[in-house]
């Protein structure tokens, strides 16, 4: 983004301009971290904690539903609200970042919506995300 120092009548207005410079330089986007929780659930959440800080890493604000919504949510009765609540959540992020080699049934619901929102979708193998 180009930040122009003077304002729309043409004066110089360096308050406004070093604000936004500075914004600029502490922005981070919100990206919703997409991965299988079923199967096994403690590796996966393990991996998901591992991505959440991979997107860290890379200059952005991890939001991992499966890792939240089962810390007070009851996978099995109330798998279709925790869906409801993880795809109200994909909706306040800017992009979705897809892991692993398996995309489950509820990342499919997940990337589709993304997709009808026309949102930023990258996919990430586990290869590339280093594990330390």
């Amino acid at each position: 983004m180009s930040v122009n120092f003077k304002n729309p009548e043409g004066y110089a207005d360096p308050v406004a301009y070093q604000a936004i410079v500075n914004t600029e330089k502490t922005y981070r986007p919100v990206v919703y971290i997409c991965s299988p929780f079923s199967g096994d659930i403690p590796l996966n959440m393990e991996k998901a904690r591992r991505y959440c800080r991979f997107a860290v890493d890379r200059g952005a604000i991890p939001l991992a539903p499966h890792l939240l919504l089962p810390q007070f949510m009851d996978e099995t009765a109330e798998r279709k609200l925790a869906l409801f609540m993880g795809k109200v959540f994909l909706g306040k992020c800017e992009e979705v970042w897809v892991f692993g080699e398996r995309i489950s049934e509820g990342m499919e619901a997940e990337i589709a919506k993304a997709e009808r929102k026309n949102m930023k979708i990258r996919y990430f193998t586990d290869e590339e995300v280093h594990y330390e």
